[in-house]
């Protein structure tokens, strides 16, 4: 299987004042097309911070992360932005939706960032909105609909550009169960479906336990 994001000998250390803190060190990790794979771990643990490191928005003390094989640290900031939305979705516990946007015009904007016209970005979001099971909300404004709909665009629009793998920190982690269950049951089912590779950070071992596989950030080692 080839490896989507690899990370090599990957540590993260802050700056507290005079001292220095690690929050991981030295992490060997890699993901291959088509998992499910779950980290667990501790509140401040570094599951968030490892998971912003592989999508390339932060960058590491020291060690490398490839992301279809190209170390995103070598490259430009224009071309590491361009690597994150052609290969890799982003679903967080907070939507992150923009609230003066309709539910497609919120799936489309990564299309149109891409710089596909509208005509086929509003085709392929139409499609994948009735995927979620929001066909009859594709023009409803965002506090117009409920928690678990919300997070459904944001599984929608985190699909939209085809990645290899999405990047999900607690993606159910602002919804009651039962709507928890729902949007967790949509993402395996997504995964089967259009095969794409999906690594998420939750404290719900439950639902981890579920995954292909389970790793656990624990004492700064990934195990």
């Amino acid at each position: 299987m080839n490896n989507l994001i690899r990370c090599e000998n990957l540590s993260r250390v802050y700056c507290d004042g005079k001292a220095e803190v690690a929050v991981f060190q030295n992490i060997h990790f890699s993901v291959h097309s088509k998992e499910m794979v779950g980290i667990i771990g501790a509140s401040g643990a570094g599951k968030s911070t490892l998971l912003q490191l592989m999508g390339g928005l932060d960058k590491p003390t020291s060690g490398t992360v490839l992301i279809c094989e190209k170390n995103i640290n070598a490259i430009s900031e224009r071309e590491r932005c361009t690597l994150r939305n052609k290969s890799l979705g982003f679903i967080y516990q907070f939507h992150h939706l923009l609230p003066e946007f309709s539910a497609i015009e919120n799936v489309c904007m990564p299309l149109w960032i891409a710089g596909h016209s509208r005509k086929i970005a509003t085709e392929k979001s139409e499609i994948l909105l009735e995927k979620v099971g929001l066909k009859d909300r594709l023009h409803h404004r965002i506090n117009e609909l409920s928690g678990g709909e919300r997070q459904r665009i944001a599984i929608a629009r985190a699909l939209v550009n085809n990645p290899a793998c999405v990047l999900a920190d607690e993606p159910t982690g602002n919804l009651d169960q039962k709507t928890a269950n729902a949007v967790f049951e949509l993402m395996l089912q997504l995964n089967q479906e259009f095969n794409i590779c999906f690594i998420i950070v939750t404290h719900n071992e439950h639902l981890a336990n579920q995954l292909g596989r389970v790793l656990c950030l624990e004492n700064g080692a990934l195990k």
